[in-house]
């Protein structure tokens, strides 16, 4: 079997920046939602079995607390932001598994997801269905790849090096060199990608780079400047590399048994209501009975 994991949250941004806006009867924007949903409904018609959803049920995580810029919930728009619940409501009454995220972020419940399914001998292949860079730190040979379902691309481990210059293991201390304006942090001064690249892929990690440029027997251009920044800022870049780590630990399902969809819940007529799509319903239940 194959385990398909989806980032949720990316998925309702994309739509909700995609499709216009569509207004129910109560008064409530359901555009995004409802593009999640037939994305989904596109993903099982492609055969799709073992399906689980991350979701950032908030905006913010621990991170949080451990840097003061990191993402948050400001400046998102509301009409946005008040689809978060209403989209886990519906993905569940699709009959989808939903991690819906407080303390950890849906990148977390994605990464502890993949170390599960891939655990499982029976799994052939893991796909983690989001462009998001921060995840090719949980690629694995060709058994846990990337999916970008927008543009049909599988990433494996080769290909996170052929992109990043560095191995999965190393993408956390890539992002915490260069910095990662989508997640708050500006990374450590001098360090581009190719300089970042070039380095890790000879040292591996941040603390393992020697703080004398005159030691670094790699061809980098200001290596005395660099490495004496990087000495002076090694506790933020050591705090930057945490905050792009993704965390195994986030709680999600515990066997893969527990993904496989086996069709609606009994409220997805309901919910499909007041999504104003009666059509999803139809193709819904008509996939299902077709599975049987």
């Amino acid at each position: 079997m194959k385990v398909h994991l989806v980032d949720g949250t990316y998925e309702l941004f994309r739509h909700y920046f995609a499709l216009p806006s569509h207004i129910n009867g109560s008064g409530e924007e359901v555009a995004a939602t409802r593009g999640v949903l037939r994305s989904m409904l596109a993903l099982l018609g492609e055969g799709a079995t073992h399906v689980a959803v991350a979701t950032d049920h908030v905006v913010e995580s621990f991170r949080n607390e451990l840097w003061d810029d990191y993402k948050d919930s400001s400046g998102i728009a509301e009409d946005l932001l008040s689809q978060f619940g209403l989209l886990e409501d519906a993905l569940r009454a699709m009959g989808l598994v939903v991690w819906p995220m407080t303390e950890y972020e849906a990148d977390d419940a994605l990464a502890a997801g993949a170390a599960m399914a891939a655990a499982d001998e029976r799994v052939e292949q893991v796909l983690i269905c989001t462009p998001d860079k921060d995840l090719a730190q949980c690629v694995v040979g060709e058994r846990v790849v990337q999916f970008d379902r927008r543009k049909r691309r599988f990433t494996d481990e080769a290909g996170v090096v052929e992109k990043f210059g560095v191995p999965p293991a190393s993408i956390p201390d890539y992002l915490a060199l260069l910095g990662d304006d989508a997640d708050g942090f500006p990374g450590i001064r001098g360090f581009g990608a190719k300089t970042g690249a070039t380095v890790l892929a000879r040292y591996g990690h941040i603390e393992e780079i020697p703080l004398n440029g005159g030691d670094w027997d790699v061809p980098v251009r200001g290596a005395e400047r660099l490495a004496a920044t990087l000495a002076e800022q090694m506790e933020r870049a050591l705090l930057f590399r945490r905050l792009a780590t993704l965390d195994g630990n986030a709680p999600v399902s515990a066997r893969v048994e527990d993904l496989e969809w086996s069709g609606p819940a009994a409220g997805f007529g309901e919910v499909c209501g007041r999504l104003d799509a009666e059509d999803l319903r139809v193709r819904v239940e008509g996939l299902a009975r077709s599975r049987r």
